[in-house]
């Protein structure tokens, strides 16, 4: 299980601390408006009333712990920019920041965000490249309860091939591609000789509750 946090819960926010929670993470959503906590409580772990540009109110949260923090909080720059820099003084190591436009994430960058979401530019080139080049990842037909995911391989699979993991056999999910980041390079449908490091991303193909089990592993 890992543990994340949602500050802001607007559209964005809400439906992806939910996602979040769905996918089996402890999820603490954030938000200084008591209606959007509530809306969000059946949807994670634990839902704050909290004004997040106050840093002393951030700090007994255990944010520097978190495997990330999203940032979502509307159109006022002044306000993702200074929740940002204050999760960076914290110790936050992974902080995602929505973006309103290019200038906003450059700032975002400069003040700690070590990933910068433009929503709306993002599923607009997906959706485009979609369309002039389908990817399988985003356009497969999957049946309910399957799952096509992108993952780091858990630490037991680490320095072993293919052949010796038999994912197939003992886990019931399907090693599809990989993508190598050191050296960069893709692999589709990998040979079972191939050993796999911990720089590489798993392609995987399988059942939801399969995945969710790889997932799991540590």
């Amino acid at each position: 299980m890992k543990r994340f946090a949602v500050i802001g819960l607007g559209k964005f926010g809400f439906h992806a601390a939910k996602a979040l929670f769905e996918d089996g993470n402890e999820v603490i959503a954030i938000d200084a408006d008591k209606g959007k906590v509530q809306a969000i409580d059946a949807h994670c772990t634990e839902a704050i009333v909290l004004e997040a540009t106050d840093k002393a109110a951030l700090k007994p949260l255990g944010l520097e712990n978190m495997d990330g923090v999203i940032v979502s909080t509307g159109t006022k720059i002044s306000t993702s920019i200074l929740i940002c820099l204050h999760l960076q003084e914290i110790g936050t190591k992974k902080i995602l920041v929505k973006a309103l436009d290019e200038d906003h994430g450059k700032i975002l960058k400069r003040v700690g965000a070590t990933e910068i979401i433009h929503p709306e530019r993002d599923m607009a080139l997906r959706v485009s490249r979609g369309l002039s080049r389908p990817n399988v990842l985003d356009f497969i037909p999957l049946s309910e309860g399957f799952d096509l995911v992108q993952v780091g391989p858990p630490r037991q699979f680490i320095g072993k091939s293919l052949k010796d993991l038999n994912l197939r056999a003992k886990h019931n999910v399907y090693i599809i591609a990989i993508k190598e980041l050191v050296p960069e390079n893709f692999t589709l449908v990998p040979p079972a000789s191939f050993v796999i490091k911990d720089s590489d991303i798993l392609i995987m193909l399988g059942k939801s509750e399969d995945i969710k089990r790889i997932k799991a592993l540590k």
